[in-house]
């Protein structure tokens, strides 16, 4: 049973087991899931448990925070190129979500 959409924009790292359960929990419940990775939030991308994240939603990067903390050319197993977005794809998911969360 589909419920719609819900946005995560993760802003920093210290988040990440919040960010894990919150989107299983929304998973299971048949929610979609956008997260949007931008500032510190990136650095979640490298540690192991973001598989997790790839798995339950669709993850999308800021690429200029990517680059900002020297993970340029540094691929992420299961993020396509087009998942490395500007914020206008933070903004566009604002219109898209029923819910909007931010950590």
């Amino acid at each position: 049973m589909s419920q719609g959409a819900i946005g995560i924009l993760v802003r920093d790292n210290r988040y990440l087991d919040y960010v894990l359960n919150f989107t299983s929990a929304a998973f299971d419940k048949g929610y979609q899931i956008l997260i949007f990775f931008s500032g510190r939030g990136v650095l979640l991308t490298q540690e192991a448990k973001f598989e997790n994240i790839i798995n339950l939603s669709t993850p999308y990067i800021c690429e200029v925070s990517y680059r900002a903390h020297g993970f340029e050319g540094r691929e992420i197993p299961g993020v396509v190129f087009k998942q490395f977005v500007t914020q206008a794809r933070n903004a566009e998911m604002l219109e898209e979500c029923e819910r909007y969360l931010v950590f």
